[in-house]
């Protein structure tokens, strides 16, 4: 009998290892099983989100494919319906629910605007969006001081028209396109975006952007707030650091009422530097401050160039920034004079070029 207590041990072992194993398959099967199901589930919800809002993501993500765009004609045909819609939507919240917050922004890989307009099949003629599901609590335009800058504008669409989608805005895009080769003014350019974007819509927030600035976090809302707006308080250029507390460049916002009260911005200032700071003077002059975003979200990346030519230092900047409160009642949209060469009304954006004349 002693014998068999070895054979009867080992049995027991035997049986023991083949239930261990068994009960190990059965939990790799329900864990795969679960894990599974969760990708389905999260591939859902995404699918579901992209069709809700109809746009598109940050760099890396995909959107609607070609057959799913609308041709020019059924959109137009279509808007009159919307609008009479629109009487019975709801406000957009004050936060869209849209927001991803920071985001990855790169220039090393080309973008192409056919790529661009493929992505966001709900911009319409002119640059043109508003949601479909609420009402956007304003109107903004953005408008761009442009010449000879082509590449950067296409970063600026690939990024900002997504960006602008997610923020739920009633917004249209400007550039301002300075003709011939006298030196540049891009205050005065700002204010021909003001003018020429006023005779289409009832704008009521003005949003004036450098072409080469990208936010990188879509938390920075472009719409205008009860003081002005500077929107892009720590870029790269400076070390993610505001250079000073007077600064005013790059990307900022106003409302209508604000802008007029100060006359719009200076038309005499010709070539680089000088303008934001008679800006600033002319907002403080009238009360106003300057309102920002945090440094985190208020991130901004500049694509690298060389300086334009017929952009040169204003040699005069210094001189006309002391003389602010003498110059901007007489100096501003008031006195505004230029001739609208073309204007086009493009997939993505409205190109208006425009001669301001010369020094």
């Amino acid at each position: 009998m002693a014998s068999a207590e070895p054979t009867v041990n080992f049995n027991v072992l035997h049986r023991t290892c083949k239930l261990v194993v068994l009960l190990c398959f059965l939990h790799i099967s329900v864990t795969v099983f679960f894990y599974v199901r969760s990708l389905d589930i999260r591939f859902s919800f995404v699918q579901n989100q992209q069709t809700r809002a109809g746009i598109t993501g940050p760099i890396g993500t995909t959107g609607s494919t070609e057959a799913a765009k609308p041709p020019l004609e059924a959109k137009a045909a279509a808007e009159p319906d919307e609008l009479a819609a629109g009487k019975s939507l709801k406000k957009c919240p004050q936060t869209s629910p849209l927001l991803v917050g920071p985001l990855r922004v790169e220039f090393n890989i080309p973008v192409s605007l056919d790529e661009v307009e493929k992505t966001n099949p709900n911009v319409g003629p002119g640059g043109r969006y508003k949601p479909k599901d609420c009402v956007a609590l304003q109107k903004v335009a953005i408008i761009i001081p442009f010449r000879k800058r082509d590449e950067h504008l296409k970063f600026w669409l690939y990024y900002l028209h997504p960006i602008l989608q997610r923020q739920q805005l009633d917004y249209g895009v400007y550039v301002i396109n300075q003709d011939g080769d006298e030196i540049f003014n891009r205050a005065k350019l700002l204010n021909v975006g003001y003018a020429e974007a006023m005779k289409e819509y009832d704008y009521d927030c003005f949003i004036f952007s450098d072409v080469d600035l990208i936010p990188m976090d879509d938390r920075n809302i472009y719409k205008c707030f009860s003081q002005p707006r500077h929107l892009s308080v720590s870029m790269d250029k400076f070390g993610f650091r505001l250079p000073y507390n007077q600064y005013f460049g790059g990307v900022s916002s106003m409302m209508k009422g604000q802008y007029l009260s100060i006359n719009g911005f200076p038309n005499n200032y010709w070539g680089w530097g000088g303008e934001d700071d008679d800006i600033y003077n002319r907002l403080a002059s009238k009360g106003m401050t300057i309102s920002r975003p945090s440094g985190d979200v208020g991130k901004c990346r500049m694509i690298r160039h060389e300086r334009d030519k017929q952009n040169e230092p204003n040699p005069q900047r210094f001189d006309r920034i002391a003389h602010t409160r003498d110059t901007m009642n007489k100096d501003g949209i008031k006195s505004l004079s230029y001739k609208v060469v073309s204007k086009e009304r493009l997939a993505l954006y409205t190109k208006i070029t425009v001669d301001i004349g010369k020094p």
